[in-house]
């Protein structure tokens, strides 16, 4: 099945936290769009991978998503080296994207600027033909995206272009609350994590309502580019 957007991320709520109210637009769209998790998120301090995968189905069905994989990279250790970038590959080649939303290229957690190297090298590396993969025992054919943009996290970052989600705030919000075990819970006995605070999610909506309000709207999210974007009208820019 074609995508026309994967979203690739490190972890878990990855994805929700820094572009659902994308995802939510071109899914309204009719676009097909699809996320890979590298990892499980098992090393988080709350919950279980068994657990983090159902919350991250749940939050598919929110999302309405064609596809979600998880590649069961090992959290924290995985790298940007040879053996993932060709399991990563093997996914770029099997959806053939036009476009890639990847991990922040920098940010508090380590594995977020790993996930963004990652995706970015396999993202290049898939469309050369000399590197043979196979998916189910058939070769694939080299693809290649076209764009790769990278959503913005916890660290604040510059965008070089804001996308308004404003009438996808309230699903937004509720693909994130699919990952019950890992935020502010006050009945929770597990222990007090950094997403975990009752202030954290205030903050995802603070840095939402910053970033709408750089284009005059109520809610957007942020991204960076890797190349110049070009325009064929005036009139496409806000």
């Amino acid at each position: 099945m074609k995508l026309d957007i994967l979203v690739i991320a490190a972890h878990p709520d990855d994805a929700e936290l820094g572009c659902a109210g994308t995802i939510l637009t071109h899914v309204a769209k009719g676009h097909k769009v699809g996320i890979v998790d590298l990892t499980k998120g098992e090393m988080g301090t709350r919950g279980t991978p068994e657990l983090r995968v159902q919350e991250a189905t749940k939050a598919a069905e929110i999302l309405g998503l064609a596809a979600r994989e998880n590649l069961g990279f090992k959290d924290v250790y995985f790298q940007d080296d040879e053996s993932h970038q060709l399991e990563l590959i093997k996914i770029i080649r099997k959806y053939q994207p036009d476009i890639v939303l990847a991990n922040a290229v920098s940010d508090r957690h380590p594995d977020h600027g790993k996930g963004s190297r990652l995706a970015t090298n396999a993202c290049f590396m898939s469309g050369l033909r000399k590197i043979e993969t196979q998916l189910e025992g058939e070769s694939q054919k080299p693809w290649r995206p076209q764009y790769v943009y990278h959503y913005i996290q916890n660290n604040y970052i510059e965008p070089d272009f804001v996308m308004d989600i404003t009438p996808y705030w309230e699903t937004k919000v509720q693909s994130i609350l699919a990952f019950q075990s890992q935020f502010h819970d006050p009945s929770s006995q597990e222990p007090e994590s950094f997403i975990s605070t009752p202030d954290f999610l205030p903050f995802i909506e603070a840095r939402a309502r910053e970033f709408g309000h750089k284009i005059l709207t109520t809610y957007g999210e942020g991204f960076t580019v890797e190349k110049m974007i070009g325009v064929k009208d005036l009139f496409d820019l806000r």
